[in-house]
């Protein structure tokens, strides 16, 4: 029984570097596009719309991130109806960051730790 708590302790920290993974990456894309999107409203408002559809397009280029992004949305998944009323991306990504890593990270592990216990 001790491999199965030990596979759910490392798929515990394998999920939570994964869904810490996906926030800092948005992080990142949020603020380097927060300057051009800033920079293109004090210029011309009207180029706001090209630039965020090419800014989104930037976003899914890679490989790693398309794969991060899919995997993170199918572990987050579970938590969508929590944020469904909400429009605001950040909203969005720390309220299922903080969820997926409450129940994935703290709930496996609290559980490896009861069947460790038990067993």
């Amino acid at each position: 029984m001790s491999s199965i708590t030990g596979l759910m302790r490392l798929a515990s920290r394998v999920i939570c570097l994964i869904v810490i993974a996906w926030f800092v990456v948005f992080v990142v894309n949020q603020t380097s596009t927060a300057s051009t999107h800033q920079q293109n409203e004090v210029t011309d408002g009207t180029s706001l719309a090209a630039n965020e559809s090419s800014a989104s397009a930037a976003k899914h280029e890679g490989t790693l991130h398309r794969t991060l992004d899919e995997t993170a949305n199918a572990l987050t998944s579970p938590f969508a109806g929590v944020v469904s009323g909400s429009s605001s991306e950040w909203t969005i990504h720390i309220v299922k960051t903080l969820l997926a890593l409450l129940v994935y990270g703290f709930g496996l592990a609290f559980l490896a730790r009861f069947l460790r216990v038990r067993v």
